[in-house]
């Protein structure tokens, strides 16, 4: 693992000291790295600061929030009450929370939840409350969820939703008649020996020797760094803070063949795999990525929250486990995850897919599509030279090119794969009709024209007010400035806080919406507006973003 031409670019671990270095400061944020070989931790360093304010340093005995990585855990939680004998996880989520609406027969079930292809609907107090904080949950009172519709039919797609690991959090205090808290401590981290370990509920709990979050701002707003405060709950999506030998012990015993909490048969079941009703197989198990990574099996997965990320990836054939924790540096832990096995498995791997090259489409670059069966649009971009999917208002994602597919995976994305014919996005114009393939669903998706109405000109036919039901609030749809510089602005005011978007038209019946507070622009939180009409009319929006669909604004009439 250590380098022997030292006039060569370095490997091993000299490069993994190599791709720490520019975080190594005494004046930001940092990051710490823990590695283990067949569970003998070979490197474990931090670097950066763990207080800015108070000039302590990140190391590895440093307390960090490690957010979705910790959604694992709670899929192991779930399947140790089914070896209780308390539940079987292809239960339906209304047996077990009754107060919930039954917005399908079908399901979600526990284990569509765990896979994220339940359908609920994640984080709708953001859409009117934007980064507001949120008052501290009553969890022995019954869920009050105003949620009128599911994202999509049980079973037939994939959208991440920590709303959905949250309802498994509660179904997990409600049989087990403890805190999650303490179901998580006395279950799996003290019989593990990860001491170091806890679910902490909210960022405004303070822990010692835990690490600052700090969140980098966007130049919209000023530059510089401001405090990470997550504005809701994350219990059972994102709650716990660890370290990187705790960590590295949980991979250990997720790769070996003995057990020490759970059965074979559970931890089986964390890593198989979904089929969804098209007959696609996902690569998201339980709370767990298991693919393909240049011709080795990796397990892994990633968190984000504001102002921390985390990666956790093993590649069980080389036992070879990393674990990743930053708390604001400017990295990402994912690409440095796997940056990490480049250097030390190096030979032992495959070219990686080729990119989509930007230079070979440029027809494409700037233009969007729109799908009318379900609402959805998307755009192309050039991102460094490689063809990226603009995908719901998203920053781009580059595409990978897989055998006669341009494909951005499931693994890129947390969606649905999604994916388009090379033959069809050739050509030296852009074409009027392309065909999606959106997780096996075939979607024939129209060009949206190249000038786009001007906000003027939809702006009053759209003006009015809006109940939302599934938000319980109304929303106003304003116009502001004149001329050139009128806008579409959408308002909304929730119980905490309120948000705002700016609607820019992409033709007579679809708008991006861009929320007016950058940070939250920044963090994916734009989506598609399609319009309704009746009788030639405004009749209502439907607003879809990434982890959202068909969240309807009904057009409230006009009284004298």
């Amino acid at each position: 693992m250590t380098p022997t031409d030292s006039s060569s670019s370095p490997t091993g671990l000299m490069a993994v000291d190599a791709l720490l270095q520019p975080f190594n400061r005494s004046d930001a944020p940092g990051l710490i790295v823990g590695i283990a070989r067949a569970g003998r931790t070979v490197y474990r360093r931090g670097v950066g600061l763990a207080s800015i304010e108070q000039s302590v340093a990140m190391s590895p005995h440093t307390h960090v929030r490690i957010a979705s990585t910790s959604k694992q855990f709670t899929c192991l939680a779930v399947l140790l009450l089914a070896e209780d004998g308390l539940l079987d996880i292809d239960d339906l989520v209304y047996q077990h929370l009754p107060e919930l609406p039954l917005l399908h027969p079908a399901g979600p079930t526990l284990r569509q939840l765990m896979h994220h292809t339940g359908g609920w609907r994640t984080d709708l107090a953001a859409v009117a409350q934007g980064l507001a904080i949120l008052p501290k949950a009553d969890w022995s009172k019954p869920l009050h969820e105003p949620n009128g519709e599911l994202n999509f039919e049980p079973g037939t797609r994939m959208i991440y939703s920590n709303t959905g690991y949250q309802l498994l959090a509660r179904v997990i205090e409600r049989l087990s008649g403890q805190r999650f808290e303490d179901f998580m401590r006395e279950r799996i981290f003290t019989p593990l020996g990860m001491h170091d370990t806890e679910s902490l509920t909210s960022d405004l709990e303070i822990r010692a020797g835990m690490a600052m979050q700090y969140q980098a701002q966007p130049a919209a707003a000023g530059g510089g760094l401001q405090r990470g405060i997550y504005p809701g709950e994350l219990r059972g999506s994102g709650s716990l803070v660890s370290t990187v030998d705790d960590m590295l012990c949980w991979l250990a015993h997720l790769r070996s063949p003995q057990k020490t909490v759970g059965s074979a048969a559970s931890w089986a079941q964390m890593i198989e795999l979904p089929q969804l009703s098209t007959g696609m197989r996902l690569p998201y198990a339980l709370g767990l990525m298991r693919h393909d990574y240049r011709g080795v099996e990796v397990i892994h997965h990633a968190g984000a929250v504001l102002g921390a990320t985390s990666q956790m990836i093993t590649v069980p054939s080389h036992e070879l486990d990393i674990m990743i924790m930053v708390n604001g540096a400017p990295i990402s832990p994912v690409a440095l995850g796997f940056q990490i096995i480049d250097a030390l498995l190096g030979e032992a791997l495959v070219a990686p897919p080729a990119p989509v090259p930007a230079a070979a489409h440029a027809a494409l670059l700037g233009r969007r599509y729109h799908a009318a069966a379900t609402g959805a649009v998307f755009g192309f971009e050039d991102a460094g030279g490689k063809l990226a999917l603009n995908w719901l208002g998203s920053r781009g994602m580059p595409l990978r090119q897989i055998g006669n597919e341009a494909l951005l995976p499931c693994e890129d994305s947390a969606l649905n794969p999604l994916g388009f014919a090379l033959e069809e996005l050739a050509g030296t114009t852009a074409p009027d009709i392309l065909t999606l393939n959106d997780g096996g669903h075939l979607l024939r998706c129209e060009r949206l024209p190249d000038v786009a109405p001007t906000s003027a000109a939809l702006a009053p036919a759209l003006a009015g007010r809006y109940r939302v039901p599934d938000l319980q609030i109304d929303a106003h749809v304003e116009i502001e400035g004149e001329g050139e510089a009128l806008q579409i602005i959408v308002r909304l005011q929730g119980r905490h806080g309120h948000s705002a978007y700016r609607l820019q038209p992409l033709s007579q019946d679809v708008l991006l919406a861009m929320p007016a507070d950058a940070l939250f622009a920044g963090m994916g939180g734009a989506g598609i507006i399609n319009i309704d009409r009746a009788a030639g009319r405004v009749s209502g929006l439907r607003l879809d973003a990434p982890r959202l669909r068909r969240l309807r604004f009904i057009r409230e009439e006009h009284t004298a």
